[in-house]
């Protein structure tokens, strides 16, 4: 998106003003769009080469600045050339049913993925369960389908926790848990969230660099515990009795924005899981 719009002088990127920080969802359909019309517009770009000896010519030989139309021109290229559907957020992500380890108690796991259009964030749920059924790769695209359409929005957690176990006779949930990604707290951001203040306003008393950033994530928990029967006599199902939802704040930022939170916004610091995860210490595997 920072290649698409670079030097487009006609539109802009949408942000959402909800708190996000997030590109509007509109945007990551466009992209859908754009990935469609890709060999369509490919064609009907410059040649890269043919740009790259104008632009040597340009600025070797006349000693002039590059014009903005033709450096729109490049960025087209190489945002078409570029764009590739694994990389786009969608609607809604289906994970594969796993074996859980030896160990646990319970049998199987799976996840899946939603992006949220009313609070433009996404969201990564797990749900772990065992199986009473005769055969889980019979029953997986049912299971598949209920999750599509009954979790696939943020809603209260006990709520979909029922709601998939009534639709699924066949499978007993032990643990659900909703990882909410955001908001993401950066130069974009338009809410009023207490974190998004602290940065927009170091940036723009240029304390900190534009880029500055931080990310919110709050991860929701149920477990079951006892079960009760619910039906009638020819219709009896065992359900679950859920537990209270068990929240988790986390805070992921670079080291200069913890200690710029510390000074600024202790109390919101201290209604986190753990202290905020600096970004560096992560390791990506």
């Amino acid at each position: 998106m920072r290649i698409k719009y670079m030097y487009d002088e006609e539109d802009n990127m949408k942000i959402d003003l909800t708190e996000s920080g997030f590109p509007n969802y509109l945007e990551f359909r466009y992209l859908y769009n754009d990935l469609e019309l890709r060999k369509e517009y490919a064609d009907k770009l410059v040649d890269t080469e043919t740009l790259k000896k104008s632009f040597l010519d340009t600025l070797l030989r006349k000693k002039q600045l590059i014009k903005k139309t033709d450096l729109f021109k490049a960025s087209s290229v190489i945002y078409y050339t570029s764009v590739e559907r694994k990389f786009i957020f969608n609607r809604f992500v289906q994970g594969k049913i796993l074996e859980a380890p030896k160990g646990s108690n319970y049998q199987y796991l799976t996840s899946w993925s939603f992006f949220d259009v009313s609070h433009n964030r996404p969201f990564v749920c797990f749900l772990y369960f065992n199986y009473e059924g005769k055969s889980i790769e019979k029953d997986k695209d049912k299971i598949y389908q209920v999750l599509k359409e009954s979790a696939d929005r943020e809603m209260a957690l006990n709520t979909m926790a029922y709601t998939i176990d009534r639709k699924l006779p066949e499978i007993q949930p032990k643990h659900i848990k909703r990882i909410d990604l955001g908001p993401l707290h950066n130069v974009f951001a338009k809410d009023e969230n207490e974190i998004t203040h602290v940065i927009l306003s170091s940036i723009a008393k240029k304390e900190i660099p534009i880029e500055s950033y931080a990310l919110s994530l709050k991860i929701d928990e149920v477990f079951s515990g006892d079960t009760f029967t619910e039906g009638g006599f020819f219709s009896k199902q065992t359900m679950q009795k859920w537990s209270d939802v068990i929240p988790n704040k986390y805070v992921f930022a670079p080291h200069r924005i913890i200690q710029l939170l510390h000074n600024r916004t202790p109390e919101v610091l201290h209604k986190l899981a753990k202290e905020p995860i600096q970004m560096a210490d992560l390791k990506v595997k």
